[in-house]
């Protein structure tokens, strides 16, 4: 299961497990939209593959809820 991290690690930007907008490596690095364009989809940390992250909404969020631990080290 993923961790749902709640935030770009590179600017910082609110990233809710609910919405689409969040981009995810094979180690779940979390960056947003801007931040994984202008990493051409690429994660500075591990150098994989940016991809989108899958959303999670309803009940499998509320059994399962997002990661409220900030990653944001700026």
């Amino acid at each position: 299961m993923l961790e749902m991290r709640p935030d770009c690690e590179r600017c910082g930007t609110v990233l809710r497990a609910d919405q689409p907008g969040a981009f995810i490596c094979s180690f779940e690095c979390t960056f947003c939209a801007l931040c994984a364009d202008a990493l051409d989809e690429t994660c500075p940390n591990c150098g994989g593959e940016l991809m989108d992250r899958p959303t999670r909404t309803g009940a499998a969020l509320a059994r399962h809820p997002a990661s409220t631990e900030p990653r944001f080290k700026g």
